[in-house]
């Protein structure tokens, strides 16, 4: 493969279908699918170790990280929702970790995957496969929605059902019937607007760390291409694979904790009676 074939083929999902539009729901990708079901069980078993070995003494180094996390959230929680934190806390905790825990696939070489894929003798059956989710915005989306959902049920509970419909015909501009239908386009697209930039946002920061790492795997080895520069592009994948690496363990953290904040907001939101 020349690079763009290269790129162009770590770029592709394993799926159930070829896509032939933008929008097409018979499509499946099997790989993010699989990959975040894994990390939501190691998430779970992470956050259930921590509770279940918790001690009243010394904590040691795990349950120690785990309670500055928790405190963290706790703190972002009780600052976003005014009322019950019961189910919106966990969750907030448990977005963190999972999204943190996607991201860092990340980290994996690009070329393992199709290695080990390889060695199972797998690879007529499994010709593509990426391993972040969250580089693939039917991920990022679809978690998105779930946040719209429980945007939608904590509006109906706390506000009830006459209560948030009231909102959307008379908020923001005024409840005279002639502003009902500019007030509900707006509040339409404002639900909107905020899903697809909760998933957007998310998938375009780890798409481009992605692709970033495999145009840094094409300089360790610019060799196979004819070009010779094979010392010149291993020392450039060395270090700038290292560079990368490094400044990517902020990004991988930072946009777990973007996700989880925007998530207590919106949700916060739903709980701000107009």
């Amino acid at each position: 493969m020349d690079p763009s074939e290269y790129i162009a083929h770590h770029l592709q999902n394993f799926s159930t279908a070829h896509q032939t539009s933008i929008f097409d729901i018979h499509v499946w990708n099997l790989d993010t699918l699989f990959w975040s079901i894994v990390c939501g069980l190691i998430t779970i078993f992470i956050l259930h170790l921590a509770a279940r070995k918790a001690t009243p003494g010394v904590p040691g180094r795990f349950q120690c990280a785990i309670e500055m996390l928790v405190e963290m959230v706790e703190d972002q929680s009780k600052a976003m929702i005014h009322g019950s934190r019961t189910f919106i806390a966990p969750l907030a905790l448990f977005v963190f970790v999972w999204v943190a825990l996607m991201n860092s696939l990340d980290f994996i070489p690009v070329d393992l995957p199709g290695r080990v894929i390889g060695w199972l003798g797998l690879s007529q059956v499994i010709p593509h496969h990426r391993i972040v989710p969250t580089a693939d915005l039917n991920g990022t989306i679809g978690i998105a929605l779930g946040v719209f959902v429980l945007m939608i049920y904590y509006n109906f509970k706390i506000k009830g059902a006459g209560g948030f419909v009231h909102e959307l015909l008379s908020a923001p501009f005024g409840a005279h019937p002639l502003l009902w239908i500019p007030n509900l386009a707006l509040n339409i697209i404002e639900f909107v607007a905020k899903t697809v930039s909760l998933g957007m946002r998310l998938f375009g920061n780890m798409y481009a760390g992605e692709l970033l790492f495999l145009l840094i795997a094409l300089l360790g080895s610019i060799w196979s291409f004819g070009a010779d520069t094979t010392v010149l592009g291993f020392i450039g994948h060395v270090i700038a694979g290292s560079v990368w690496a490094i400044f990517h363990i902020l990004i991988v953290l930072l946009q777990a904790f973007i996700f989880m904040m925007l998530t207590l907001v919106y949700l916060g939101q739903a709980h701000d009676k107009h």
